[in-house]
């Protein structure tokens, strides 16, 4: 089954370049341990996914790209075209002259309902692509106003276009200390809007992909080339082809559906995140030795103490009295443990942010950035609603 790619903004197109550069580089490795059936297998379950094909042979990304400023699109459709291993498709891509200014309300009010035909028809024609479809897969990030608004918008309206297809949406949390001064409000809206139209969240932190990059990838001056490159190994290393339970040498058919059966089993519950290891620079993993018990120990340990990484996990942390699974069976889907670190997230972030406080302290600067766009006072109201709700569930875990 295939799953069509919906990249976002400035931060959606960059990042869903490498992850498809990143899936390309992958299935088609000649390096490994795999017979020359096994690999083929491997390669066309992922093109399957991930890619079609042209007359030429050259794989074509199953996405759409969606920005509100020509600029990094250009880029993207030429660094896609220029490495002569897969591209975009002609058609795929929508573009304006007019960006959002970083603002929720532009994005998802003005741009959204003006653009709505001419994006959805993009989204459909790819769709008709696919022989079956697994659901749909949002890159965008929560800080600016094209990702973020137009990202809603569009996640909304695939929810009553597409009611029977899985929705799955990526997004990146700002760094803490500020891109952008209404990037509290802008993801603030942003996430009320997707609990409602997604079916599954997938949270990524640049400060915690920055540590990644500073104390494990040993790279001194980071850029977001580098972050996104770490993002695409970890979504690769999710969505990348498994053996199905049935038997080894057959492939998950459903990757959207698998993942979501696992781990969104209540709507309340659909905040995911990512633990990847080992992650090291590729020049250093000649020199790595690894065992399954040694991974799966650091593993499970970064799990139960919040560890975004596997350096400085706090080993004092213990399971709860429920217990986990022997360590020997360990497995990534089976285990019912849900992280539930993003409550902790979302309450700190709102308290920096002083916009998360309810009932306590009223703030409303910027607000009329908002309210000249069709964005009241009140929709605010009803997201901290919302969000208050969220924490409260999680807490209670």
């Amino acid at each position: 089954m295939s799953i069509v790619t919906v990249q976002l903004g400035q931060c959606g197109n960059q990042i869903g370049f490498e992850v498809f550069d990143a899936l390309f580089s992958d299935s088609h490795c000649s390096q490994g341990f795999c017979s020359k059936k096994e690999n083929e297998a491997y390669q066309a379950s992922c093109k399957e996914r991930f890619f079609s094909e042209e007359e030429n042979g050259v794989p074509i990304a199953r996405a759409v790209l969606v920005d509100m400023e020509p600029k990094v699109i250009n880029q993207t459709l030429s660094k896609a075209a220029q490495s002569g291993r897969w591209k975009y498709g002609q058609h795929s891509c929508f573009c304006q002259k007019q960006g959002s200014g970083n603002n929720w309300a532009y994005g998802y009010s003005v741009h959204g309902p003006r653009h709505q035909e001419s994006i959805m028809n993009l989204i459909q024609k790819e769709v008709e692509k696919c022989d079956s479809l697994s659901g749909f897969f949002i890159i965008m990030s929560m800080a600016g106003g094209t990702g973020s608004g137009l990202g809603a918008f569009i996640t909304q309206n695939l929810q009553d276009e597409f009611s029977n297809s899985l929705r799955m949406n990526q997004i990146i949390w700002p760094y803490g200390t500020g891109e952008v001064i209404v990037q509290n409000y802008n993801s603030i809206l942003t996430l009320s809007h997707l609990y409602r139209s997604s079916d599954a969240l997938l949270v990524h932190e640049n400060d915690a992909v920055h540590k990644i990059c500073a104390k494990l990838m040993n790279i001194k001056q980071i850029s977001f080339s580098d972050i996104n490159q770490v993002l695409a190994h970890q979504l690769g290393s999710v969505f990348q082809p498994t053996y199905s339970a049935e038997g080894s040498s057959h492939y998950r058919r459903n990757p959207l559906g698998d993942l979501m059966e696992n781990l969104v089993p209540h709507p309340e519950f659909k905040m995911l995140g990512i633990r990847n290891i080992p992650q090291m620079p590729e020049n250093s993993l000649a020199y790595s030795a690894f065992t399954w018990a040694g991974l799966l120990k650091h593993l499970r340990q970064m799990l139960i103490s919040n560890a975004k990484m596997e350096e400085g996990i706090n080993w004092q942390v213990r399971p709860p009295l429920s217990g986990l699974p022997p360590l020997g069976r360990a497995s990534v889907g089976a285990e019912p443990h849900f992280n539930t670190s993003i409550a902790n997230l979302v309450i700190l972030r709102g308290k920096e942010a002083h916009s998360a406080d309810l009932g306590e302290q009223k703030v409303t600067a910027y607000i009329h950035q908002y309210t000249k766009f069709g964005v009241e006072e009140e929709d605010f109201l009803d997201s901290f609603t919302l969000l208050e709700q969220i924490v409260a569930s999680y807490c209670n875990l």
